[in-house]
This record gives C-alpha cells, structure tokens and sequence, in this order.
C-alpha cells in the first residue's frame, strides 16, 4: 500500500511516498519559494542522485503537477502509474478557538 504524504506550507510544500506494507520511503521532497520566478525543486530517492531545479513555480496547483509527474517519470520516477497511489494523506493545522494567528 503506497501513501503520499503531503504537507503545503504558504510558499513551501513538503511530501513523501511512502509503502507502508515494507515500511519504507520511496521518495521525498521539497518545493520551495512557491510563487517566486526562482522557486527550489528537489526529489530524493533512496540510493539515487538528488534531483534539485530552480524554476518558476507560479503556486500550488502547479507544484503539485510537478509532483504527481516526478513520481512516474522515467527517469526519476518511483512508479509507473499513479494508480499505485492507494491513498493521500494532508498535515492540517487548526488552531480551533484558541488560536486565531500563527504561532
């Protein structure tokens, strides 16, 4: 069972791929400065070279795109098809009544 794991920040998001039947990472990485003409891109995979592009990366919709295409590119990809992806999970953050600003 593999999970993607997300976790969206305001200029940032963050993710792994994970297979929970071996219990192991199969990917992981990083957008960084989201929205900038110069946003950060890295992918990382166990016992592989670090992929890191600089880009504009216009917003999340776009990030995200990148990375559902990153999973199962050939070259870079851990997957074949994004039907390997058994599930999404997403850190959510609420303050509830508490808490109303960042902290």
């Amino acid at each position: 069972m593999n999970v993607l794991v997300v976790n969206c920040g305001s200029s940032s998001l963050k993710y792994q791929l994970l297979d929970m039947t071996t219990e192991t990472e199969l990917a992981k990485g990083l957008f960084e400065k989201i929205g900038d003409q110069d946003a950060i891109f890295t992918h990382k995979r166990p016992n592989a070279d670090k992929l890191e592009r600089v880009e504009p990366i216009l917003n999340h919709k776009e990030a995200l795109r990148i990375l559902l295409d990153i999973l199962v590119d050939a070259e870079y990809g851990v997957i074949k098809s994004m039907d390997e992806i058994d599930a999404v999970g997403h850190r959510v953050v609420h303050g509830g009544e508490k808490f109303a600003d960042s902290v």
